[in-house]
């Protein structure tokens, strides 16, 4: 398709929703407007309706692009958001499990409240979102009259990455822009990250960013705390943050990366409780428990009530009992990650309520960062 610049009268005003790596995706598209333009981009982690009502009040004429993230819970929250500021281009990055209990644990049902951005923002605008994503494919978007605009990368894609690799502290990939392929770099870890780089790149190629602005606004963007992010440790140790929160996909994603980064030496993946789940909630921690066993972990410690599961599944899998250990406590597995031997990878992984930060906290105390 002929990929249309967005209109020169108007001032885009972006608004990202997803499951899980909201903020990521809007901190990279923002880093990107923000090396020609000045710029509003919201609070990190203030993505409740009544957040997006106080940004609305922050606006000003001197913003020339708006960014903004748009948190959901229940049906109606997006309409809500819309109402305070209404988006011209919308990002849905994916549809996932997180809050998947508040909708009867039917993807359908939220797939339809994620669907309100498309029908509560401008109607002549822009809606991105991902060819990959299965669960996407139920999104209402046959009714939208605007611009659509398809990103991926097993997919055929308006935007599609290519040539992926990892690299030290980060992904490597390439991107074809105006009829030529141009390498890009973030500077974090995992495939699904590459996904968000792409809905920004995408939006900065339909604003008329260059291919070397986009870049420069990809290496240079704001990284999320306690979201894959890598701390070095003396004796070659590497903690993987990722304690912000947790669903299926993005603990199979940090899975991934785990056994990317580490595969040269011990890797351990501590993971906690997935919460907001309703019906699906054992089902889905025995899921990421197989995940573990299948994508080979040298060692799994869970700790938390829900956590047992993920234990538990892993034993059934083939892992041996005592490399899979659930702790009641978490002093006991501080007790268990006092000697770890060097070049190990330790991916610290769970829901906020899980306060999983204490384990990394732990961990830099005891070893000390390089």
């Amino acid at each position: 398709m002929d990929k249309k610049l967005f209109p020169s009268n108007q001032r885009p005003t972006i608004a990202v929703t997803r499951s899980a790596g909201k903020t990521t995706t809007k901190s990279m598209i923002a880093s990107i407007l923000r090396q020609r333009w000045n710029i509003y981009e919201s609070r990190d982690v203030n993505n409740a309706f009544i957040n997006t009502e106080k940004s609305a009040k922050r606006l000003r004429d001197s913003h020339q692009a708006v960014v903004v993230e748009f948190g959901i819970v229940y049906f109606g929250h997006i309409i809500k958001h819309c109402g305070f500021i209404k988006p011209n281009i919308g990002v849905i990055t994916n549809i996932g499990t997180a809050h998947i209990g508040n909708f009867g644990g039917d993807v359908t049902k939220l797939a339809a409240a994620k669907s309100e951005i498309i029908q509560h923002m401008d109607q002549s605008g822009i809606f991105l979102f991902n060819a990959d994503d299965e669960n996407s494919m139920h999104l209402l978007i046959d009714s939208f009259p605007g611009t659509l605009i398809r990103v991926g990368i097993n997919k055929q894609a308006d935007y599609r990455a290519e040539r992926m690799e990892y690299s030290e502290g980060g992904m490597n990939f390439r991107v074809k822009l105006k009829g030529a392929h141009f390498p890009f770099h973030i500077p974090i870890y995992g495939v699904h990250n590459i996904y968000n780089a792409l809905f920004a790149i995408a939006i900065g190629d339909l604003l008329g960013f260059t291919p070397e602005e986009i870049s420069r606004g990809l290496e240079q963007y704001n990284k999320p705390v306690m979201r894959m992010a890598t701390k070095k440790l003396k004796n070659n140790i590497t903690i993987i943050d990722d304690t912000f929160s947790a669903n299926v996909d993005a603990m199979k994603a940090a899975i991934d990366v785990l056994t990317n980064v580490g595969m040269n030496g011990t890797k351990i993946a501590v993971l906690g409780d997935m919460k907001g789940l309703g019906v699906i909630t054992q089902e889905a921690h025995l899921e990421v428990g197989s995940y573990a066993a299948m994508k080979k972990v040298d060692y799994l410690y869970t700790t938390g009530e829900l956590a047992m599961f993920i234990s538990q599944a892993a034993q059934e899998q083939g892992m041996s009992p005592d490399k899979v250990i659930h702790f009641e406590q978490k002093e006991m597995l501080f007790q268990a990650l006092t000697n770890l031997s060097p070049g190990t990878t330790i991916l610290v992984k769970g829901a906020r309520k899980a306060r999983l930060e204490d384990v990394v906290n732990y961990l830099i105390a005891r070893y000390g960062e390089t």
